[in-house]
């Protein structure tokens, strides 16, 4: 089925010895003119690129103060050497985050140090060249910014940021990426990944709506574009139409309906994702954040609530209020933004959903903590809830359930191998590769506890997952959605209560 080596699945995972240069052949495909212009950057690679990558470098350098603390802080004790899913799928030493790091920062001194000024051999600088520019495109499109490193690191020094520095840097002086880059420009123009158009998005909703009455026999509804509707659901593209995703939206849209809640979705910003992130563009991702804003303005909403995607949790929790607030003209009772498990998780705790948890009965399911969130982000009022939510409305929903290895999950989470803009078909042999962690992790509970399906409530993990479980053995239909769960237990009732929208306040 594949044209390169899968790793082999062991009983536990083994740190490998190093193989030089086995993912050098690994870019993606360089984005062209007409999806680098629309973001602000050159068409093309310009013809004094060395001096104002070194520029935009230096203008990092005094914009985040992070960036020059991470480069300069590093001692290379190795910590971080055997944590990345990469490293240990791949066996390339540049997948190393410490040595993926060290191609940004040997730059950094040749330019920015006394010591590389004058003595670069000796500290292990280098001249920025085309070689160089090759390498940090190759490799810094191997880092899915999972921030598993970092967890480990003694100093803190977060390998993302840098992967996010230096692709900034590569598409200042006209070196994006394809994948990333064209996403984001759809999203910017149309309001949604995928380029739906508002007539395309209006039919699929009404098309689901039809199905789900079909299937349940209740007229649960898919708002589109109502003012004054009290909540803006914001969820990821894919929830719109592919598997297990778009089963998750419909969780979603049943528990809005058992909850009695006003609530719509916004052709001009129905996209949670935000990939400015991922080529660490904060004016990007300022842009995308404010088509949230005005969506939720223009509709009167009282309450903004993200659907199941890892890196739009982050972008929203971490960074919403700071590009596009304050939000001031929302209901001040409620958190912005408020995670769809916090909101389902309320319910639950509030007992104002009912569940036939034997329609589950036929899966035994683990839990798959994607990176952002569980690295990046909180949910409720107490530490760790990011773990215990999610978890908590998977065991609403289902009889069994099994966690994966303590030190596969939660904070020390392994990526799914196709996070921070790799998730393209250019970029197969690396995304399976990456998997493997995960895939041993999950091969472990499925031997011992007979593990039948993975949930996750990211739309990155879960459209990779569809893609690489076939190559290790299993069947892309394992992955679901956890509102995909919510969605086949829940009780429906016929109508809803007047006093039933008091759902997912804020917790004291």
């Amino acid at each position: 089925m594949a044209d390169f080596e899968v790793p082999e699945l062991k009983e536990y995972i083994e740190v490998p010895k190093y193989k030089d240069g086995t993912m050098a052949h690994s870019s993606p495909y360089i984005a062209k003119e007409k999806f680098q212009e629309p973001l602000g950057y050159p068409g093309e690679l310009i013809e004094n690129w060395e001096e104002k990558a070194i520029e935009k470098m230096g203008e990092l350098k005094g914009k985040y103060r992070s960036f020059q603390v991470f480069l300069d802080a590093c001692v290379k004790c190795g910590a971080c050497t055997d944590k990345c899913h990469y490293y240990l799928g791949t066996l390339d030493p540049k997948n190393m985050p410490v040595a993926r790091q060290d191609l940004l920062r040997k730059v950094y001194r040749r330019y920015f140090t006394f010591a590389g000024k004058w003595f670069p051999k000796l500290v292990g600088a280098v001249d920025l060249d085309k070689d160089v520019l090759d390498e940090w495109y190759s490799y810094f499109h191997q880092c899915s910014q999972c921030r598993r490193c970092s967890v480990y690191c003694p100093y803190g020094i977060d390998t993302a940021e840098i992967s996010m520095a230096a692709r900034e840097i590569m598409a200042s002086v006209g070196v994006g990426q394809k994948y990333c880059n064209e996403i984001i420009g759809k999203a910017n123009t149309i309001g949604n990944n995928l380029g739906l158009p508002e007539p395309a998005l209006a039919d699929t909703l009404e098309g689901l709506e039809e199905e789900v009455e079909e299937d349940t026999g209740v007229a649960v509804k898919f708002p589109l574009d109502q003012k004054g509707a009290d909540i803006l659901l914001v969820t990821p593209s894919a929830d719109f139409f592919a598997e297990p995703h778009v089963d998750g939206l419909i969780g979603y849209a049943k528990v809005f309906h058992e909850a009695g809640a006003s609530w719509t979705i916004s052709s001009y910003a129905s996209e949670a994702a935000n990939f400015g992130m991922f080529i660490g563009s904060y004016e990007n991702m300022r842009r995308l954040s404010l088509r949230v804003r005005k969506a939720a303005q223009d509709l009167g909403v009282k309450r903004i609530v993200f659907g199941e995607c890892g890196h739009a949790w982050r972008v929203a929790y971490s960074f919403l209020n700071t590009l596009a607030g304050p939000f001031d003209f929302l209901d001040p009772n409620y958190p912005v933004p408020q995670h769809i498990c916090e909101y389902t998780y309320d319910l639950i705790q509030k007992d104002k959903l009912k569940f036939n948890k034997t329609e589950n009965d036929h899966m035994t399911l683990t839990f798959h903590d994607s990176c952002n969130v569980a690295r990046a982000t909180r949910m409720g009022d107490k530490p760790g809830g990011q773990f215990d939510i999610p978890r908590a409305v998977i065991k609403a929903a289902c009889n069994n359930y099994v966690d994966m290895p303590a030190d596969t999950i939660g904070e020390a989470t392994f990526c799914c191998g196709g996070g921070g803009g790799l998730l393209t078909d250019d970029l197969m042999e690396l995304r399976v590769k990456g998997a493997m962690p995960r895939m041993q992790a999950l091969k472990t509970v499925t031997d011992d506890y007979g593990v039948t399906n993975i949930a996750a409530i990211c739309a990155i993990c879960k459209s990779q997952f569809t893609k690489v479980l076939p190559y290790y053995g299993f069947t892309m239909d394992q992955i679901v959605s956890v509102h995909q769960l919510v969605s086949d237990a829940i009780v429906l009732s016929d109508a809803t209560s007047d006093d039933a929208d008091d759902s997912g306040e804020e917790q004291e």
